[in-house]
């Protein structure tokens, strides 16, 4: 009989909130987590606007000792996957048989890039010899997953996607994989990011991918809507707790939902632009479906990788026609980083985590700032209020630098 793998615990920090209610509260409501950088002065940058977690204190979370030895998005995932775990009940001892049949998979595009630059300017400006001795494993992408597979005694497989802005989408889909080939019964699986930094803000502005609408934060990122100019850089973790069903049925788990398909593709076109037409973008979709042995008629709810960028909108739109066909225009589409920014390689975990609530409360958030539409943007982006629709199958997309493209499909539990 094939495994089946269910999600059993929900955890994130994110502009919206630094919990799963919070969040979920703010976006249904149609709230922005965007403003100015506090995080540096940005008053030299180009683009000084990002989605910043307000208040975050990983000593709610870690002991201060250990929290000062750690770069920013191990804090970040260490955090969502605490609340994760709490939530689905799921702790283990280290000399507990169950702990081997439980891993980690975590998502992050640039790892500990506030470590990275804070070594170079240390090196720079001190010597060598000054450089902390704790640089590399602040800095090593990696590093979140070893982190909690420590301090949680998660023993069994342990690894890491970089895939851009589709990390953490992989990172849940490899987990997925993992439990339905009968290597772990118990998966932590998300991704996290925090490159809000002067480093990181330069490089993607030279590369005019972020938005310079900094008079206007919260309208800042607005995507499928014509007067877009780019996307708003956010930080933050999400973390899903993957399990295979009948072991979550024999502990009497809490179910929220099931990944029941996971497709991936290559452009094979450009470092960063998608290929036009969304050629790539249809086939990680269809490969999801086929994956989830459904028709793009049985699916209730598409969450957009939607960053707000003139080329990624277009582009995905088409490839959502080219899956869907006449279907396109009956089914919800919206982009959650219209409120939260884009969580870079903890996009894809963020927006499964509201795949699943969606499917839980029959709520789709909203896509905000959508007052001018798009002519090649024409489908139905549930602009700037939650809708209440029945959702038993939702989609998520995510899309990477590179041309890595992931689509994952989650249904109600039955």
């Amino acid at each position: 009989m094939a495994r089946r793998v269910v999600v059993t615990g929900l955890g994130t920090v994110n502009p919206l909130g630094k919990d799963v209610a919070s969040f979920w509260q703010a976006a249904c409501a149609g709230e922005s987590g965007i403003g100015e950088i506090t995080q540096f002065d940005a008053s030299g940058m180009k683009a000084r606007i990002a989605g910043e977690i307000a208040g975050f204190d990983p000593e709610e979370y870690i002991e201060r000792r250990e929290a000062r030895r750690l770069d920013r998005y191990d804090q970040l995932f260490w955090a969502s996957t605490h609340q994760a775990l709490t939530d689905a009940g799921i702790s283990y001892e280290e000399d507990d048989p169950a702990a081997m049949r439980a891993g980690v998979v975590v998502g992050s595009g640039i790892g500990g890039m506030i470590s990275f630059q804070n070594g170079i300017d240390t090196m720079r400006e001190r010597g060598p010899d000054r450089v902390s001795p704790l640089t590399i494993t602040q800095i090593i992408s990696n590093m979140a997953a070893g982190l909690v597979s420590i301090r949680y005694n998660l023993f069994g497989p342990n690894t890491c996607t970089v895939t851009a802005c589709a990390a953490s989408a992989n990172a849940i889909g490899d987990a997925a994989e993992i439990i339905k080939r009968d290597a772990a019964d118990v998966m932590v699986a998300g991704g996290a990011e925090a490159p809000v930094c002067e480093f990181a803000v330069a490089g993607f502005s030279q590369s005019r991918a972020l938005s310079l609408n900094n008079d206007d934060p919260q309208g800042a990122s607005r995507p499928f809507d014509a007067d877009r100019d780019g996307f708003v850089m956010g930080e933050g973790a999400a973390t899903l707790i993957l399990e295979e069903r009948e072991h979550a049925l024999a502990r009497g788990a809490n179910i929220y939902g099931e990944i029941v398909g996971y497709g991936m593709s290559s452009d094979g076109y450009h470092v960063t632009l998608p290929r036009p037409g969304g050629g790539g973008a249809a086939r990680a979709m269809q490969h999801a479906l086929d994956d989830a042995g459904l028709a793009s008629s049985d699916v209730d709810y598409i969450n957009a990788h939607g960053t707000s960028t003139a080329a990624n909108d277009v582009t995905e739109t088409a490839a959502i026609k080219t899956v869907f066909g006449d279907g396109a225009y009956s089914v919800p589409v919206s982009s959650t980083k219209s409120m939260t920014g884009h969580l870079l390689g903890g996009a894809g975990a963020l927006e499964s985590l509201v795949c699943i609530l969606a499917i839980r409360d029959g709520i789709v958030p909203p896509t905000i700032n959508y007052t001018t539409p798009d002519p090649e943007c024409d489908l139905d982006y549930v602009p700037n209020e939650a809708r209440s629709v029945g959702v038993s199958t939702a989609m998520t997309n995510s899309f990477g630098f590179g041309g890595h493209n992931v689509s994952l499909v989650f249904a109600a539990h039955h």
